[in-house]
């Protein structure tokens, strides 16, 4: 009979109460990263839809907090619509409480269309 006298000998690991303890211990979330065109896309339909926000609050004479105004203007949907005249009628539709003048009102959505169509 032989023995294994080697300092190893009698070393040995057991993982499954580590796994179960480490794995409690760490928990990762999946997080997703877009590429750089992608960003650039997304950052620019947030410019464009920051941009209307703020338009909007004029428009309907929101300078504070306190006073809102309830218009909600999807841009998808206004995307989706087939023609500008579609679109156009849309937003007078959408914009007819707003407390600014007609030609601003106008304005606003020319300008808006103008934008949205760059996304």
């Amino acid at each position: 009979m032989q023995t294994d006298s080697s300092p190893k000998a009698g070393l040995h690991v057991n993982f499954d109460t580590e796994v179960e303890e480490v794995s409690e211990r760490k928990k990762k979330y999946l997080t997703a990263k877009y590429g750089q065109h992608q960003m650039s896309l997304i950052r620019k339909r947030l410019r464009v839809e920051m941009w209307m926000y703020d338009q909007l609050q004029y428009l309907f004479g929101c300078t504070d907090d306190s006073k809102t105004y309830n218009i909600e203007i999807d841009v998808d949907e206004l995307l989706d619509m087939e023609s500008d005249v579609s679109r156009k009628q849309w937003l007078q539709t959408k914009l007819v409480g707003a407390k600014a003048s007609r030609d601003t009102v106008e304005k606003f959505i020319d300008e808006l269309l103008q934008r949205v169509k760059t996304l």
